[in-house]
């Protein structure tokens, strides 16, 4: 095997963590990939390595962007929970208070609560969409505001995979006037120096590294879930959540997704950038990023049990997943953590007990929905190097 250069640097006491990084790209699951960890507010950890394209011509460096699919999510829940703290929402009050077409089909009312924990049986549109209405945004609130729930709100969950963006997007544009992707550049990533966008700017592309996929089958239940239901049953929940508009299927290295808004599944950025917003939420005052009491509101417990789309267990707080236990073991973050995965294996969270924030980014797509074996190994090391 030829030699492995890895860049950046790494504080000795989580020495583990580069070594994980490393053996992850020994063990052939890597092209290319980032880890970074900040730790008190400090970074301890800022490493690169790999390459942008398959040809393996081009470097990967510090500062590639990569799609982060669902770990968007998070910040998503970030510009709700700012406008929470500045007193301008209320999870439990109606949505349809911010956003009076949402009444529509019973839904008057359902609360933003249910929104952001995956509660309100909005996971996709029944009404199949023209391929164009993914980048439009007016389009798809339109769609889900008319949209009568798939269940009865609040007595189950499912994972809203892309319209979570559009249905809390849309009450933080009604209540602020900014679209999400503005207000979190103005609010979040422009302050604290965070390389992390929704909706690219053409000028930013050439640093992006596209995707590549998996050639493996899926390697777990929600993954092969998704891809029987799509197959057997195209009209149906699961199928309507990941395909719906049909456009989803084109991929993420088109300029109309990079460039468009959709704020559950096209954010770019990096793992430094995780780190950052990640890092400053996990101190003691919350770093200017979320109200430190707010924060434990955040992380309690709302959704636990099968999920209706993925047809697996899955555990959420307020707009952010908690942890659960690995399939291939128990769990590698701390009880009080709270982040988003993406498809494919990126991941940022935040620990609060150990003062810690984490983000990893890559173009090699695994297998996984949720937490990605690559990921596991990172996170073990990292939950083990940082003292509760």
């Amino acid at each position: 095997m030829s030699e492995i250069l890895i860049h950046g640097r790494c504080d000795e006491a989580f020495a583990p963590v580069r070594d994980a990084f490393e053996q992850n790209f020994r063990d052939g699951l890597e092209l290319g990939a980032a880890c970074a960890i900040d730790f008190e507010g400090e970074r301890v950890v800022d490493l690169w390595a790999g390459h942008t394209d398959p040809s393996k011509r081009e470097d990967w460096q510090r500062d590639t962007l990569v799609n982060l699919f669902s770990t968007t999510k998070g910040f998503t829940a970030f510009c709700a929970h700012k406008l929470v703290a500045e007193g301008k929402l209320d999870v439990d009050a109606p949505v349809a208070s911010y956003w009076p077409e949402f009444a529509q089909a019973g839904k008057g009312d359902l609360p933003v609560r249910w929104l952001l924990s995956h509660r309100a049986g909005l996971a996709g549109v029944k009404e199949l969409l023209p391929n164009e209405a993914l980048y439009d945004w007016e389009a798809m609130c339109e769609a889900l505001a008319a949209q009568a729930p798939w269940w009865m709100p609040g007595e189950a969950h499912g994972y809203h995979a892309v319209t979570y963006g559009w249905l809390v997007g849309e009450v933080v544009r009604r209540i602020d006037g900014r679209s999400l992707g503005t207000y979190f550049r103005e609010e979040f990533a422009e302050p604290l120096g965070a390389d992390l966008h929704i909706g690219l700017p053409e000028a930013e592309h050439g640093r992006v590294s596209n995707l590549v996929p998996t050639l493996a089958p899926p390697a777990d239940a929600e993954a092969a879930h998704i891809a029987k239901s799509i197959m057997g049953d195209p009209e149906g929940l699961t199928a309507r959540a990941f395909a719906n508009p049909p456009s989803m299927a084109l991929g993420s290295g088109t300029r109309e997704w990079r460039e468009a808004e959709i704020p559950a599944a096209n954010g770019h950025g990096t793992a430094a950038g995780l780190a950052t917003l990640y890092g400053r939420a996990a101190l003691a005052d919350g770093g200017g990023v979320i109200d430190p009491v707010w924060r434990d509101q955040v992380r309690t417990e709302n959704s636990r049990g099968p999920d209706k789309v993925l047809g697996v267990e899955t555990r959420f707080g307020l707009g952010f997943m908690l942890p659960l236990d690995h399939p291939n073991g128990g769990s590698t973050l701390g009880n009080g953590a709270f982040g988003h995965p993406g498809a494919g294996g990126s991941f940022g969270y935040a620990d609060p007990e150990r003062r810690m924030g984490f983000g990893y980014a890559m173009n090699q797509m695994g297998t996984r929905i949720l937490l990605d074996d690559r990921v596991v190994a990172l996170t073990e090391a990292a939950t083990k190097a940082a003292p509760a």
